[in-house]
């Protein structure tokens, strides 16, 4: 699913997309190419200075982290700057709490915007100069159309707009008006401030776009000092320009507004620096609408921001990604000038692959059953080698204790299995990891339910370390835990927070909520875990054998562990969609 905005400057013709190579042999993007282009030149002396500019009404998401990887990599590579700068110019929408997770979550995933932390509020006072200067050069006027009528004014793509009645106030009224709103003698909505430019442009942006509305609302820094703000259009880039930004890297939905951003640029006669767009990130199974994970929050369809279930950077990290998980990711998908839908295995991709080098391997049941080995000692217990991580020789070995009763997982016995179903049985052998051969020799009942509650084994005291010394071979190993040295946990098997792939694509008249999954969560309170795991600190990542990797949650508490499930081991949501009949 891709959508094409045509090439432009050579930034965005399929044939170059992606293809110049870097010095260190990997292909350049199209932002890179202008930015050595600009360098060649000599525009802006060869210096480049980029910024990430969120706005704290929400928490950052993983297609923010796309824009902070960027914008970062672009100083590093080109021995320049980022600065991380807050757009607080709606103080209706935003808050403190915003401000601290976002300042969070850019230090999480490994960048530094060391002395140069900026708010549009720091711009206030010349953000109004600039607006008092376009009023001057008769650029701007004060307007009384309601919201409504200046939308209505404003036309189609097939008609040009209409002009306010007031559009044509003299420099003097207009100054004066401008003036009283900033005093507050105004209510919301009776006045704002319009730039000037053509009513009949085919840009619609350019129809006389709103600069400032009256908000008469507390704001988060600057406190009552202000009943006026600017909007986006209007701050962005003249706050790219105060900072001296060479470079300003928006997403694809600004670039008609470019010609807005120039037109205040060369009208106010200040330093321009080169807006360019590039595809934000879509991915399958997630919305990207902060306004959306807005309302999954406040309709308590998650458990707050930092839900493991979201995508955003604390859901993430909360769930057990790693910030060279998720830069690994954004590097892989690339930059490009084309819309476009990221597979969510990708993302997943990137977090096996690391976590695969450095995660400890522990053993867990976690939907546990009891087995017990008939013909082992009662009250002996003895210890086999396991080794930590078969990735990182480094990683060493590890002791683990095996005792007369075990857990194993639930899903490894079957009564009366299948053709296909290898592991444990009535009559059946198999090999318990590190440890013994064990044979299948009956069960123990819930007399009311009928459910196996208990299997009962022999085991080959010969067959220590796994391997029988006959040669005889079996089909399946599996994963136990020694029960009495057992652990318990709390495990939280997180899947898709939606159920379809595109989640927005509905019906007219139905809601994207429509899509949410139902099983997006299940919660397994009597795991048991070898108690090498034991005294694990949250934000602790691991993988338990053949189930995952996981992570120890923020709600653990000393006596309590609960552990997410950060992956899989394989990409099987296919697989649940199958059975569930999705």
């Amino acid at each position: 699913m891709t959508t094409s905005n045509g090439p432009e400057r050579g930034d965005g013709s399929p044939s170059e997309e992606n293809t110049d190579p870097k010095s260190d042999g990997r292909p350049s993007n199209f932002i890179e190419r202008l930015i050595e282009e600009d360098n060649k030149t000599g525009r802006f002396g060869g210096k480049v200075h980029t910024r990430f500019p969120p706005e704290p009404n929400g928490y950052l998401h993983i297609g923010h982290a796309k824009s902070i990887c960027l914008n970062f990599a672009l100083a590093i590579k080109f021995g320049g700057k980022c600065n991380l700068r807050f757009d607080d110019t709606n103080p209706t929408t935003e808050d403190e709490e915003y401000v601290r997770s976002i300042q969070e979550d850019v230090r999480w995933l490994g960048f530094d915007w060391e002395d140069r932390l900026f708010y549009a509020s720091d711009f206030f006072e010349e953000l109004y100069a600039f607006a008092v200067k376009l009023v001057r050069k008769g650029k701007a006027y004060v307007d009384n159309l309601s919201a409504d009528d200046i939308s209505r004014h404003r036309g189609s793509l097939y008609e040009p707009g209409r002009e306010s009645p007031h559009r044509e106030r003299s420099v003097e009224e207009n100054l004066d008006l401008l003036a009283r709103m900033r005093k507050g003698e105004f209510d919301e909505g009776t006045h704002v401030l319009r730039a000037k430019i053509d009513m009949a442009s085919p840009n619609l942006n350019l129809r006389d776009p709103v600069l400032y509305r009256i908000r008469k609302a507390a704001h988060h820094r600057t406190g009552t000092r202000w009943v006026i703000y600017p909007l986006y259009d209007f701050a962005h880039g003249q706050c790219d320009s105060l900072e001296g930004i060479t470079h300003s890297i928006c997403t694809l939905e600004f670039e008609n507004h470019r010609a807005l951003y120039d037109w205040f640029c060369q009208e106010l006669e200040i330093h321009h620096p080169q807006q360019i767009e590039f595809a934000r990130l879509n991915l399958t199974y997630a919305v990207m609408s902060k306004r959306k994970l807005l309302r999954l929050v406040k309709d308590s369809h998650v458990h707050g921001w930092n839900d493991p279930r979201m995508l955003t950077i604390s859901g993430l990290r909360r769930r057990g990604y790693t910030p060279e998980a998720l830069r690994s990711f954004c590097d892989e998908i690339g930059v490009t000038k084309f819309n476009s839908v990221i597979d969510m295995v990708v993302l997943e991709n990137a977090l096996r692959t690391d976590l695969n080098r450095r995660a400890p391997r522990f053993m867990a049941a976690v939907r546990p059953l009891k087995v017990v080995v008939e013909n082992y000692p009662e009250g002996q217990s003895e210890e086999v080698e396991a080794i930590n991580n078969p990735e990182d020789p480094a990683a060493g070995m590890r002791k683990m204790p095996f005792s007369r009763v075990l857990y194993i997982e639930r899903d490894d016995f079957m009564e009366d299995p299948p053709k296909k179903f290898f592991r444990l049985a009535p009559g059946r052998e198999v090999r318990l990891r590190y440890a013994y051969f064990v044979k299948c020799t009956g069960v123990v009942k819930d007399p009311t339910t009928g459910e196996v509650v208990e299997v009962r084994c022999t085991y080959d005291p010969a067959t220590k370390g796994g391997d029988a010394r006959d040669g005889r071979k079996v089909k399946a190993t599996l994963h136990w835990v020694s029960a009495s040295h057992a652990i318990t946990a709390e495990v939280r098997l997180y899947n898709h927070l939606f159920s379809a792939e595109h989640p927005e694509d509905v019906p007219e008249g139905q809601d994207f909520l429509v899509n949410l999954n139902p099983n997006s969560l299940e919660v397994l309170p009597n795991a048991k875990l070898e108690p090498a795991i034991a005294g694990a600190a949250p934000g602790f990542r691991c993988q338990f054998e053949r189930l995952g990797y996981f992570c120890v949650d923020t709600d653990s508490r000393p006596g309590r562990l609960v552990f997410n499930r950060s992956v899989t081991l394989k990409d099987d949501w296919s697989k649940i969609q199958k059975r569930d009949g999705a």
